[in-house]
């Protein structure tokens, strides 16, 4: 047989025959895996057999080029196209013909149809297309909705299953192609048909499986997609047919789900993170399995790739079939969101961090802390106190917790322009009535509370305390420090101290400045001695125990410490009592521990008994009292209170003068409201005035140049505004020494201080040195003011109560001492004149004058030179002698008379 008849029988053979689809090798590439033979075919080939073929692919191959003709690779191209339009042509025309024949009879019966039928499915196809306008039953157009959302649903998965038809058949033209060409040249090297059979069934055993696989596992993420929009649709459809059923009793569908929803992402602190996950996890997956569908790779491999495009958008560029490229830019486009999600979560969570920062939210992490509640103009004066008490342990951690903003309170404390000595303050915003903020700044694990009084109504500053001290009783890990609590009313102090038991200590602010004007008022200098006990800069009241003194008399230890006095012993047998100003008789026990005044609680330590020559007193020291002149300015919520102390002080026949606004039947009402009987008073006799201090002609009309002394108070109508009160003192107290330097007769100097005899402020000074004026100032900036210019050498404000609060929050021990420094019975500090002790002129040691004073029952601290500006209290070198003058004065506590 012929070249030429051979090849023509091989085509007609061929058309016969199913070829796998084999690996993807080049049909040009099989030069170099099979060996050469001549180009002719086989002299009685063996006819192939395609009864073992699948039917679909028994397909006839036409055109398969002779080997006298032009190349294979050219032969082989021409025949795969004739192929393609022959089976193209042969499907669409059976497509059509079939689709002709099952059209037919319908169109017959559509034909046969009465006209009253067609008219009314055309009535009735109106009636659809109208909508519920012109239908009966409101829930005709939901069901025509959900109808038509699952027609929507099915031709979706109709159109997306011929679409990869239509890129399957593609495919599997191509890979035909490629494979009829491999073929040709194999036919050409093999003489048995049972290669070629072996080949082709291992070729479709290998195939089919991924082909049926990559198929299920399309549609399977086409179905998933499908899901959501089909579960909307029916939430949707419940939602309006519940709505038009009138269902008043329940809640539509969606509107449940929409509410599910709120709550998760607002219960789950982690919700939107874990929704944000479970989106990306679902994408790559059906990313994945779509890429499985349309690409030859493992379902591995493919997941791989999904998570790549979901990561980088980028990363699709890669892709050359239209499948593969429709799949891939939708797992971007949803990388894309995803990531865009993501991008807003971690910058919302960013912010919210640094907002909760700057507003002073966050967690304090500290120990052994000072806890300040509140704010208050004291606050400058305490933080400052508190610095010099942590400066001798290289600083300390202050935290201020008010309800305000942290940045505002940060830039307050600037201003300030302390030097905090190496303690920290921290600021955080909340209120102290909430537990979740107490927490916040470590309540339990502070070793001091103090809770600041309110600017303002002295009854809800109080109250607000108490809620406060109830707070911090309520705290379930239980507070390692003691509670400091400011009030502003000597009333109310039983009701917290009921409320915190042992763990609170109080300070009565209002009543503890109303008791340092008296006592100042009629002791001249006593307020810079107690700025500078009260204060940690000079010497400050410290407790502790020194064995080596059990056994030892009162008296000898008192001489016992060069660097400090000791004033009282915290006896241990009466359950911590601490007594002041003790008998000298009385002996230390064991556990008995010494209080003194010095300068730290590391300055001071016992030493050996010095020789000390006692001495006497003179014989005149006993002082008589005189009856005294005092006049009030003003009227305080604690009037009753300081009349009571002047009346148990003064000498009988003594007069307070009371000048302010209130009315006087006013005045005798408040004044019986508050306890008093004005006609129990025994020493005093009350004079009322009627006017305004800050009137010059009001002023005028009292005798200022006879009082002894005067007390500007701090009005009760004003006393909400501290600035509001100083400039109503100040006022009051330069038309005071304006009207007293007129009316006194002046005393030349050539110079006094910085200002000259002449001037007006000089003569207010000179006016001062007739008679004290005590001005309560409440702040601290104005109180500098006034010390600066001289005219009222003695000023008190809401520093001293901020000194008293940092002493008591450093050791809860001396407000003990305070208080009976501060009451009406007990000791007290005073004032002494020097001739009480020595002659003038005599040479005596400080040790010396200590026991001189013991013979009066005295504790004597310190003492001020009759030139000299301020007291000095605890002197150094105590056993050293100089001469005394008997214009000097001392200071002593000793027992109120």
């Amino acid at each position: 047989m012929s070249l030429d008849s051979d090849s023509a029988a091989v085509a007609s053979t061929s058309r016969d025959w199913y070829f796998p689809s084999p690996p993807f090798i080049h049909a040009n590439s099989h030069s170099s895996k099979f060996p050469k033979y001549p180009r002719r075919f086989p002299t009685n080939p063996r006819p192939f057999q395609s009864q073992n073929l699948p039917p679909d692919y028994r397909q006839p191959l036409d055109g398969v080029s002779s080997p006298n003709s032009a190349p294979p690779s050219r032969g082989v191209s021409s025949s795969s196209s004739a192929l393609h339009r022959s089976l193209n042509h042969e499907r669409l025309r059976r497509r059509v013909d079939f689709g002709g024949r099952r059209e037919q009879p319908r169109r017959n019966v559509d034909r046969q149809a009465s006209p009253s039928a067609s008219d009314g499915v055309s009535r009735r196809r109106s009636e659809v297309a109208l909508g519920d306008k012109f239908i009966g039953s409101p829930g005709h157009g939901f069901r025509v909705r959900w109808k038509m959302g699952i027609l929507a649903a099915i031709v979706t998965t109709v159109l997306s299953s011929v679409v990869y038809q239509n890129f399957c058949l593609h495919i599997k033209v191509n890979d035909l192609q490629e494979y009829i060409s491999k073929l040709e040249f194999q036919l050409q090297d093999y003489n048995s048909s049972e290669s070629v059979e072996l080949i082709s069934f291992s070729g479709q055993e290998s195939d089919l499986p991924s082909k049926s696989l990559k198929r299920l596992a399309l549609m399977v993420s086409l179905t998933l997609l499908s899901i959501p929009i089909l579960a909307f649709k029916y939430i949707d459809y419940v939602s309006r047919s519940r709505s038009s059923e009138n269902i008043s009793e329940e809640v539509s569908l969606n509107k449940q789900l929409a509410y599910r929803v709120d709550l998760f992402l607002s219960v789950h602190p982690y919700s939107k993170p874990l929704a944000l996950l479970v989106a990306t996890l679902l994408l790559i997956c059906l990313g994945g399995l779509a890429l499985f569908g349309v690409k030859d790779d493992n379902l591995a491999e493919c997941l791989w790739l999904s998570w790549t495009y979901v990561a980088d958008s980028g990363n699709h560029t890669d892709s050359e079939k239209i499948g593969e490229r429709l799949v891939s830019v939708s797992i971007s486009f949803g990388g894309m969101l995803i990531f865009a999600m993501m991008l807003g979560l971690v910058s919302d969570a960013i912010s919210e961090k640094f907002d909760s920062l700057r507003k002073g939210r966050s967690e304090v992490v500290e120990q052994n802390h000072t806890l300040i509640l509140g704010w208050s103009d004291k606050l400058g004066s305490l933080l400052n106190q508190l610095a010099i008490a942590n400066e001798s342990l290289g600083g300390g951690i202050v935290v201020v917790m008010a309800e305000r903003d942290k940045e505002e309170m940060e830039l307050d404390i600037a201003k300030m322009e302390f030097d905090f000595k190496g303690t920290s303050v921290i600021c955080r915003s909340g209120s102290p009535l909430i537990l979740a903020d107490l927490k916040k700044v470590s309540v339990s694990k502070a070793r001091a509370i103090i809770v600041l009084a309110e600017d303002g109504n002295a009854d809800q500053s109080d109250a607000r305390a108490l809620r406060t001290v109830l707070s911090l009783t309520g705290v379930k890990e239980g507070l390692r420090g003691h509670i400091v609590v400011e009030l502003s009313d000597l009333d109310n102090e039983v009701l917290v101290k009921l409320v915190g038991g042992d763990l609170v200590e109080t300070v009565v602010a209002h009543d503890v400045i109303g008791r340092l004007m008296i006592q100042c008022a009629r002791q001249p200098g006593l307020a810079q001695i107690w700025e500078d006990i009260l204060g940690f800069e000079h010497c400050e009241f410290y407790i502790k125990r020194w064995p080596q003194l059990d056994g030892m008399h009162f008296e000898d230890v008192l001489i016992s410490f060069p660097d400090a006095i000791p004033c009282g012993v915290k006896v241990a047998s009466l359950g911590g009592k601490i007594i002041l100003n003790p008998d000298d008789s009385y002996v230390l026990k064991e556990g008995d521990e010494v209080l003194v005044i010095a300068e730290d609680d590391d300055t001071y330590a016992p030493a050996a008994l010095p020789m000390v020559w006692r001495g006497s007193l003179p014989q005149d020291f006993i002082v008589p009292k005189s009856t005294e002149r005092i006049l009030f300015c003003g009227w305080r919520r604690d009037m009753e209170d300081m009349i009571m102390v002047l009346d148990a002080f003064l000498a009988e026949g003594s007069e307070l003068w009371m000048f302010n606004e209130v009315a006087e039947k006013e005045r005798e009402k408040k004044l019986i409201d508050g306890g008093l009987d004005v006609s129990r008073l025994v020493n005093i006799n009350l004079v009322n005035r009627e006017g305004n201090a800050v009137i010059r002609r009001h002023l005028e009309s009292l005798p200022l140049q006879s009082f002894d002394s005067i007390l500007i108070l701090a009005d009760e109508s004003v006393e909400d505004s501290a600035i509001q009160a100083d400039s109503r003192s100040l006022a009051t107290l330069l038309l005071i020494r304006d009207i007293q330097a007129k009316r006194l007769p002046m005393v030349t100097h050539a110079e006094r201080g910085s200002f000259y005899q002449g001037s007006w402020i000089g003569e207010m000074q000179q006016a001062s040195d007739k008679s004290v004026i005590i001005s309560e100032i409440l702040d601290p900036r104005t109180k500098n003011l006034l010390s600066m210019s001289k005219i009222s050498d003695y000023v008190l404000s809401n520093e001293l109560v901020s000194m008293a609060l940092a002493m008591v929050a450093e050791d809860r021990q001396i407000n003990d001492v305070l208080e009976e420094l501060f009451a009406e019975e007990g000791n007290e500090l005073q004032i002494r004149q020097a001739h009480l002790y020595l002659r003038d002129g005599e040479e005596l040691s400080f040790y010396e004058i200590i026991l001189r004073a013991r013979q009066r029952r005295e504790v004597m601290i310190g003492y001020r030179m009759e030139k000299a500006e301020r007291a000095v209290i605890n002197p150094p070198a105590k056993s050293e002698r100089r001469r005394w003058s008997g214009k000097d004065v001392f200071v002593v506590i000793a027992e109120k008379e």
